[in-house]
């Protein structure tokens, strides 16, 4: 699972998921990209889910990069807990998605393998993805 080595504060706030991604909202690293197109949180588990099911499908060929990290801490009190008595301690990690954030990069496979590899990977993902491919310049 992906988390933090270190992080300046053990909890953080919601914070909000509203606005369009303004960075990372094209395709750097390879020839195919899956991109989001709700704001949402993008959980380790989750991410960990698509990549495998990325690298499964391709089986290992190419490369893949992943392009979110989660480093924002969500807390969760535990089952049957009265109010108050403080913040929950940290549950999981997310990575906070704006739509047009470019979630996951492929290069050196044909485009019929990837654009099938990003369907099934975007099964496991918890909101709407769409599939691009680098615009050929010429």
């Amino acid at each position: 699972m992906l988390l933090p080595k270190r992080v300046k504060y053990r909890k953080a706030q919601r914070g909000n998921r509203k606005g369009i991604a303004s960075r990372g909202s094209t395709i750097t690293f390879g020839e195919f990209g899956l991109k989001a197109m709700e704001n949402a949180w993008f959980t380790n588990a989750q991410i960990e889910a698509a990549r495998v099911c990325l690298t499964r499908h391709v089986k290992r060929g190419g490369k893949i990069w992943i392009r979110v990290f989660p480093d924002k801490p969500v807390t969760k009190k535990p089952a049957e807990t009265r109010m108050g008595k403080g913040k929950g301690d940290v549950d999981h990690w997310v990575s906070v998605v704006h739509r047009g954030k470019i979630l996951f990069e492929m290069e050196g496979i044909p485009e019929e393998l990837a654009r099938e590899a990003m369907r099934l990977a975007s099964h496991k993902i918890p909101f709407r993805t769409h599939f691009i491919a680098r615009k050929v310049r010429g």
